[in-house]
């Protein structure tokens, strides 16, 4: 039996592990953390349970198809909620709580702006017919060669997915009114970049979040990393966990272990292929020797990030009202926060944010009566001084804000709080500049023109993650694994 090491156990990680064992493979997970998850890890404190990475839960499909490869139901894991309002948004003077009902939606859109609900429609058809070719075609291609995209189908389509169209020219197109336009730009910002460098394939993303919907799996995001945890041991995939791995050695092109720090000392686990869905960047400068690294300083350099993120987790002895489960805040100069995190990258002078606030749809991730906030501040990827007194500044800003709308008082309920920011993400996750949510999907960095998910210098070493294809989001990292995985069966299968 052939074995490989599957470096990470986020969720790329835990996909390539599962998909691998399937396969017939022996396959040994090696994970920094005493946790899965990844990013996607959970802490408890106070009586709060905290997630501490991803908070919002779409294209369900996708997970429900991912268990249904083994046989398995979301349902035998988790159990899930649709949100209904998906989410509010505060403008400077209104609030729009967004229905999960469509005719609902419709109508909330025409009370805004005439004729709306009809353009609404049309461009969900188009979106629908982008989901359903970019998730069942695009997505689950390897990206290792141009001619992979020689499809019939993709060919005579290629026009309808408005790959060489940007997001921002797209919705204009549509809807005029600013907050119908912020509304429908918000879900590309999740891809890592602002809506005029996104191509306007990626409204696919608006048909997730209005068609399919806005979910919560109970006990938070982290439950769906416990769930796929639990089903890669159950297909023999063996967990090391607190094993941080140092080193991969290469002999003659070829890797043939992989070494590891745990706390009895070092260890090293051999291996036919590696996989790794660590960080991209640390992988190939920190694991591998210089001569075997597939891309130079300056590429890396040359790269377009998506966000770091400014993180708060915080508990509150009391419930607040009227308040929903997911809050995004354009109460200010949205254009000006964009171009401080992509075109100037900075500090915020006055930044969006978002809430969650997972104790009003779960009364077990707070104590009874309190309430489980998660504030969430874009900034850009690689900046330098997040200590205390910058974020304590920052915390004060949001909060004063967020007070200031809701008309909820806050500082004096809170009996914890813990900030999360660009160093952590590089001490915990090696997170190449510190970024949350991988490589922008701008379309000089889309399918080929990302990190190649097979090495170009060792033959047997494979990677899977958010800085290569697919890209960024939990969804695409559950697809990058099964990707990854089926190329190393297909190459090794050859050789057996």
């Amino acid at each position: 039996m052939k074995n490989v090491i599957v470096i990470g156990s986020g969720f790329a990680g835990l996909s390539a592990a599962s998909f691998m064992a399937k396969a017939g493979w022996q396959v040994t997970l090696l994970e920094k953390h005493l946790l899965p998850g990844g990013r996607a890890q959970k802490f408890e404190a106070e009586g709060f349970t905290f997630d501490m990475g991803p908070s919002w839960y779409w294209m369900p499909d996708v997970f429900e198809r991912y268990f249904n490869c083994f046989g398995k139901k979301v349902s035998d894991y988790y159990n899930l909620k649709r949100l209904d309002p998906s989410y509010a948004v505060y403008y400077p003077n209104n609030r729009l709580d967004i229905p999960a009902d469509y005719s609902a939606l419709k109508n909330l859109f025409e009370s805004i702006e005439t004729g709306s609900g009809d353009k609404l429609d049309q461009f969900l058809k188009e979106a629908a017919y982008k989901y359903e070719v970019g998730v069942q075609k695009l997505v689950f291609k390897p990206s290792l060669s141009v001619t992979e995209f020689l499809d019939i189908e993709l060919a005579k389509g290629i026009l309808k997915l408005d790959v060489f169209t940007n997001m921002k020219k797209h919705i204009k197109k549509y809807f005029t009114h600013p907050q119908l336009v912020q509304l429908m730009e918000f879900p590309v910002l999740f891809l890592g970049a602002l809506p005029q460098n996104i191509p306007a394939l990626y409204s696919l993303m608006n048909y997730a979040d209005i068609k399919l919907g806005t979910w919560y799996p109970d006990g938070g995001l982290n439950t769906v990393a416990s769930a796929m945890f639990q089903l890669a041991q159950s297909l023999g995939v063996q967990c090391k966990m607190g094993h941080d791995v140092t080193s991969i050695n290469i002999e003659n092109g070829k890797a043939v272990s992989v070494t590891a720090q745990t706390t009895n000392g070092s260890v090293t686990y051999n291996a036919d292929v590696i996989i790794s869905a660590a960080d991209y960047h640390f992988t190939e400068t920190k694991l591998l020797p210089k001569a075997y690294q597939s891309y130079s300083a300056a590429y890396w350099d040359n790269r377009v990030m998506a966000p770091s993120s400014l993180l708060y987790y915080v508990g509150l002895n009391k419930k607040l009202k009227n308040i929903v489960h997911h809050s995004l805040f354009f109460d200010v100069d949205f254009d000006l926060h964009g171009r401080e995190i992509y075109d100037t990258p900075q500090w915020p002078t006055e930044p969006l944010f978002y809430v969650c606030a997972s104790s009003v749809t779960d009364n077990t991730v707070a104590p009874d009566g309190g309430e489980n906030l998660f504030f969430l501040i874009p900034v850009a990827a690689g900046l330098q001084g997040d200590d205390e007194a910058l974020r304590d500044k920052y915390f004060n800003k949001i909060v004063n804000r967020f007070e200031a709308i809701t008309g909820e008082s806050l500082k004096d309920a809170i009996v914890y709080k813990r900030s999360y920011a660009v160093s952590d993400f590089i001490h915990d996750h090696n997170a190449f500049k510190g970024n949350a949510y991988g490589l922008a999907n701008t379309l000089m960095q889309t399918a080929i023109l990302k990190p190649s998910l097979k090495s170009k210098k060792v033959s047997n070493l494979f990677y899977a993650g958010q800085l290569t294809v697919p890209g960024p989001g939990v969804p695409p990292s559950l697809i990058s694994g099964e990707v990854t995985a089926a190329q190393v069966v297909k190459q090794f299968s050859k050789k057996a």
